[in-house]
């Protein structure tokens, strides 16, 4: 089950449910992937909404990999998503929501603010 607090998706692929997570490991994969040189540019790539298929293919294999799961791309690109094409954009649309939020990535590991004066 997913646990939101850790950025966890739930989806069904093939008729089985899975939960997708973009670790810090997948996070690093899709830098890879798309050519971006930190987090920021990650953030920024997909804040356009415009994926490609493969774009799609390699979002939900990272997080299926970062959930648990030990499936290569081109297993991923076999898998039936429940709702069609528009499950599969729902799925990354969901996984992006859960690790990006609305909080900014170069603060993500920013001090946290001291104490309030009482």
């Amino acid at each position: 089950m997913a646990n939101r607090k850790r950025g966890d998706v739930d989806a069904t692929f093939d008729g089985r449910r899975y939960t997708l997570r973009l670790t810090l490991g997948a996070l690093a994969e899709l830098e890879d992937a798309f050519g971006a040189s930190d987090l920021v540019g990650l953030a920024t790539r997909f804040e356009g909404g415009r994926l490609s298929a493969r774009d799609l293919l390699r979002i939900i294999g990272a997080g299926l990999r970062g959930g648990g799961a030990d499936l290569r791309d081109e297993e991923v690109a076999q898998l039936a998503c429940e709702g069609g094409l528009d499950g599969y954009i729902d799925v990354a649309a969901r996984l992006l929501a859960a690790t990006f939020g609305e909080r900014n990535p170069e603060a993500a590991c920013a001090d946290p603010p001291g104490p309030q004066d009482a």
